[in-house]
């Protein structure tokens, strides 16, 4: 690396780290918020005079109040962050601690339900004051929630808030916002009974020191394009639930629109474009969930996969560039997902899809896969992810798929408030498969098409979860190469293959790669972070400083050798080609190194 890119390299480090200090300092000047909320028994009748007492995390400020014979109580000018917030009354029993996040200039709405005698008759008739609700609604027979709805409809109220440790949703008993692959928003922005939004932008800045003239980084799910800033996801949509019925919709814009679709094969299959039909849409599912156990939910549609961990929003993730076996493992899956959550702490889902990170069936029999979740605790999670009997590969119809991938997250150090080390955790990740049939076996050799891989991250938080630091990675032996990323040579995708880059049977393919992260989270909504990672490739593999365009650009034939002349050969042959090309200046190379090492940074944001 020459002087200017190191001192580049340093300065944009040094100026994430600084923000550090000043987040600190807004943060203190921030605007304050308020709680308030409604106190009623189980009959959901106001109770009067109960003492709702709420203590800052971290800091110890606390402050109590009673609410009135309505019930209604309220906290104005409290520091915006997390408060615990604790209600008794004399002759019942106190309701648990439970957790509120106070947003500077605004009310965070918190109920309680305390288990307690009715009230008098004059207290259960006194209805909350409401300024929107006319006098003469205030009917005796009506809780405060009823009285709302006569002005509200039902399905713009927001979802009734439970009191104590909601031990029926499944994993709603403890905070997992900690986790790899888990978006670490505590509560929605805005939430109503019948729509909760998810929004997200995901912009960044790329160098790979490489230095392809072409700008293509190669081999990522998440970098591709080098030296430019550039937006990678601009997403709106949310969950839709009522009545049981549920649906969730999130459209995808930005890179992510044009590399998703490239990277699956299964649009050659048949016609109607399905590749440009589903360009714009990474889930769309609807179902309907029944009260079976803890919830039974049957949807159809398509998916974010989970194998691999690492979720497909970057958002989600400890890393922003994760390693091989989630980059190469599917990002989607389109067909049936049923969720079966026995208990609060474990969930079986089984899945019925037309194939693996495919809009399409390839050839003769659908995919079927699952995963086992279990969560027992705030620090642990195991999760356990099948696939198989699909034929999966374009052009073998015998070909079938087997895949295994299995993690296990654990959260080791837990200090709520610290003001160096907040929390400790680590994931670990194995992953095995391979193909047989067709003339392909999973013992290896000559016709050899397997997987093997495995990825390692640890992460510290501090200041109060202020900053984190993340180091891992992973490494990936793919005899076969029917799951490493095909570099995009000419435009090659998936589908048209290129000749630059086999994939054959029993052909090598080693990789492994290192990454350290600095993410630095004022809110819960928002990240800035920086990474540098490297990644290294028994084979020539990332873009070098050629680049992998051929001169004058793509020329429409992928499929085919290209000559120096930009023209295509026409033909994949090495013999035939070279006679091509032999007036055209020879065969073109696209320039493919076996080392890349990029430094990058940018914004997530979530709502």
């Amino acid at each position: 690396m020459n002087t200017q890119k190191r001192v580049s390299v340093f300065a944009l480090l040094g100026f994430i780290w600084c923000l550090a200090p000043q987040g600190r300092a807004a943060q203190t000047a921030a605007a304050p918020g308020a709680i308030v909320g409604l106190v009623t028994n189980s009959a959901q009748q106001p109770i009067s005079h109960a003492t709702i007492t709420v203590i800052k995390v971290g800091s110890g400020a606390i402050r109590a109040t009673i609410c009135g014979t309505d019930g209604v109580y309220s906290f104005a000018d409290l520091t915006p962050g997390t408060w615990s917030v604790t209600a008794e009354i004399e002759g019942a029993a106190t309701v648990p601690t439970r957790t509120v996040e106070v947003v500077a200039s605004k009310a965070s709405r918190f109920d309680v339900v305390i288990n307690a005698p009715e009230p008098p008759a004059a207290v259960a008739t006194a209805a909350p004051s409401l300024p929107a609700i006319p006098a003469a609604d205030a009917s005796a027979a009506l809780t405060f929630r009823e009285k709302l709805m006569q002005v509200i409809p039902k399905a713009l109220m927001p979802p009734r808030a439970i009191a104590g440790v909601d031990n029926d949703t499944p994993f709603a008993f403890g905070d997992f916002t900690w986790l790899n692959g888990s978006p670490r928003n505590k509560a929605p922005i805005y939430d109503t009974e019948f729509f909760t939004p998810d929004i997200r932008l995901d912009v960044h800045y790329m160098q790979d020191f490489n230095g392809p003239k072409d700008h293509t980084i190669v081999g990522s799910t998440e970098s591709f394009r080098s030296g430019e800033f550039q937006v990678e996801q601009i997403s709106l949509g949310g969950d839709f639930h009522y009545d049981n019925v549920r649906a969730r919709i999130l459209l995808m814009d930005g890179l992510f629109a044009t590399t998703t679709p490239r990277n699956d094969a299964s649009t050659a299959v048949g016609q109607w474009d399905l590749g440009n039909a589903y360009r714009y849409v990474s889930e769309a599912n609807a179902g309907y969930h029944f009260d079976v156990n803890h919830g039974l939910n049957i949807d159809a549609g398509i998916f974010v996969s989970y194998i691999g961990l690492f979720s497909y929003y970057n958002f989600d993730n400890w890393t922003y560039q994760p390693s091989y076996v989630s980059s190469n493992t599917p990002w989607f899956f389109n067909g049936v997902r049923i969720q079966w959550f026995p208990t609060n702490k474990l969930k079986i889902e089984p899945w019925i899809i037309n194939g693996w990170q495919s809009y399409a069936r390839f050839n003769g029999h659908l995919g079927y896969g699952g995963q086992i979740l279990w969560q027992p605790n705030e620090t642990l999670k195991l999760v356990f992810n099948n696939y198989g009997v699909g034929n999966d590969n374009l052009g073998l119809p015998h070909t079938t798929r087997y895949h295994t991938d299995d993690s296990i997250e654990f959260k080791y150090f837990d200090n709520p408030g610290g003001l160096i080390f907040t929390k400790a955790a680590f994931s670990f990740t194995a992953d095995a498969g391979c193909q047989s049939g067709g003339g392909l076996h999973c013992t290896g050799g000559a016709n050899g098409s397997s997987f093997l891989g495995a990825m390692l991250y640890n992460r510290i938080w501090f200041d109060n979860d202020l900053i984190a630091v993340t180091v891992g990675g992973g490494v990936m032996n793919n005899p076969g190469r029917y799951l490493t990323l095909l570099p995009p040579i000419n435009g090659a995708t998936a589908t048209t293959g290129t000749p630059y880059f086999t994939e054959n049977p029993g052909q090598p393919a080693f990789q492994w790669d290192s990454t350290i992260n600095l993410q630095y989270m004022p809110k819960q909504w928002i990240t800035w972070w920086s990474e540098l990672g490297f990644r290294h490739s028994s084979i020539p593999y990332f873009a070098g400083q050629g680049g992998v365009t051929p001169p004058g650009g793509n020329n429409g034939s992928a499929a085919n050798f290209t000559c120096n002349s930009g023209a295509t050969a026409g033909t994949a042959d090495p013999t035939a080609a070279a006679s091509a090309c032999a007036n055209q200046g020879g065969i073109w190379q696209p320039d493919l190194r076996t080392r890349q090492l990029i430094w990058s940074a940018g914004v997530l944001v979530k709502f």
